[in-house]
C-alpha cells in the first residue's frame, strides 16, 4: 500500500487543475535542505518523552500518532501545562497526554471515560473532534488488548523496516487509513501512519542502537507542509484556489482542492529527493520542511483549512 502513495499523486498531479509544481524552486530549495543538519524532531525537542522506557515510548506514540490532527480554529486550542507553560497544537496534545501517562501509567484508553479524556484535553477552548478522537483512542487501545497482548511495542519489537511496520499499522488499525477519491480513482496518503512509522523506528534506533530502514516512506502531506512549499514557491495555487486559502476558507474533505494540494506535497517532497541524489530520505526532507514552516523568518500566507482526522 505505501508505494501507492506516491504512485497515486503522481497520476493526480499530472492532471492537475488547481496546484501547480515549480522545478526552479525544487533546485532551489533542494541546496537550501542539503545544508541543514537532520535530527528527528521528539530526539531534537522532546526530551520527556525520552525519559521513558522504550517500550512505553512506542505504545505512547501510537496513542498520540493517532489523534495527532485537526489543531487548528480561532482561537486555536492552547493549554496550560502543570509547569505553568502554554503550548497549542501537537506539542500541547503531547504533553497533555505525557502528563496523564506520568500521573497514571495508564495507556488503555478503554478504562477511560469520555469525560476524563475531555479533561486530559481540557484547554481553553475544546479541542475540534474531541468525541471522534476519543473513538480513536479507544478503538486502538481495543485492538492492542484484543490482539497484541496489551503492548504494541511487544507486537512490533521485531521489526526494523518501514513497509513492514506500516502494514501492520494501517491493517490493524482503521483510522490510520487516509486516502481520497478524485474521478473514481483513489488517492493515497497516510499521513499519520506514515508519522507513526517514523516517529517508532526513529526513536527506537535512538534508544536500541538498531539500524532501521525509513527509505519507503513518502512524506506526511497536511497543512503545514504545503504551506512552507507554497512560501518557498515550490507550489503555486491557482487565482481562485488562492484567494480560497488566503480567506480563509474551508476546502471540504476530499474536495478536488484539497487533493491536489496534499498530492502536490507527496510529489514535491520526491522531486526534491531526486535532486539531492539519496543525501536526504523524503521523510527527512519532510520533517525539515515541518521544521521550516515554524521559522518565524521566512513569510508564509495562511495554510489551507480542512477538518479531518487525516492530518
Amino acid at each position: 500500500m505505501l508505494e501507492k502513495v506516491l504512485e497515486t499523486c503522481k497520476r493526480l498531479s499530472n492532471s492537475s487543475l488547481y496546484v501547480t509544481i515549480n522545478e526552479d524552486r525544487i533546485k532551489k530549495v533542494a541546496k537550501k535542505l542539503e545544508g541543514l543538519e537532520f535530527k528527528h524532531w521528539i530526539v531534537k525537542t522532546n526530551n520527556r518523552l525520552l525519559k521513558l522506557s522504550i517500550e512505553d515510548q512506542v505504545n505512547f506514540l501510537l496513542i498520540f500518532d493517532s489523534i495527532d490532527f485537526s489543531f487548528w480554529g480561532n482561537p486555536k486550542w492552547t493549554v496550560e501545562l502543570k509547569n505553568g507553560k502554554k503550548e497549542d497544537g501537537a506539542y500541547a496534545l503531547m504533553e497533555s497526554l505525557l502528563e496523564y501517562f506520568e500521573d497514571t501509567k495508564n495507556l488503555d484508553f478503554t478504562k477511560v471515560s469520555f469525560e476524563d479524556f475531555k479533561d486530559i484535553l481540557k484547554g481553553n477552548i475544546e479541542i475540534p473532534l474531541l468525541e471522534e478522537r476519543y473513538k480513536i483512542v479507544q478503538n486502538v487501545s481495543r485492538v492492542v488488548n484484543e490482539k497484541m497482548n496489551s503492548s504494541f511495542y511487544n507486537y512490533i519489537k521485531d521489526v526494523h523496516d518501514d513497509k513492514t511496520l506500516f502494514n501492520i499499522i494501517v491493517n490493524n488499525f482503521k483510522s490510520f487509513e487516509d486516502k481520497r477519491m478524485v474521478e473514481c480513482q483513489n488517492v493515497y496518503f497516510y499521513k499519520l501512519a506514515q508519522l507513526l512509522t517514523s516517529d517508532i523506528l526513529s526513536l527506537r534506533k535512538e534508544a536500541e542502537k538498531i539500524d532501521v530502514d525509513l527509505s519507503n516512506l513518502k512524506g506526511c502531506s497536511d497543512y503545514k507542509i504545503p504551506q512552507i512549499l507554497r512560501g518557498l514557491g515550490v507550489i503555486n495555487y491557482s487565482d481562485e484556489l488562492s484567494n480560497m486559502v488566503d480567506n480563509k476558507k474551508i476546502l471540504g474533505e476530499n474536495s478536488r482542492f484539497e487533493v491536489e494540494i496534499r498530492a502536490a506535497v507527496i510529489v514535491s517532497i520526491d522531486r526534491i529527493k531526486e535532486e539531492l541524489n539519496g543525501k536526504l530520505l523524503s521523510i527527512e526532507i519532510n520533517d525539515l520542511l515541518w521544521e521550516l514552516s515554524h521559522d518565524k523568518a521566512i513569510e508564509l500566507k495562511p495554510y489551507h483549512l480542512t477538518r479531518t482526522t487525516s492530518y
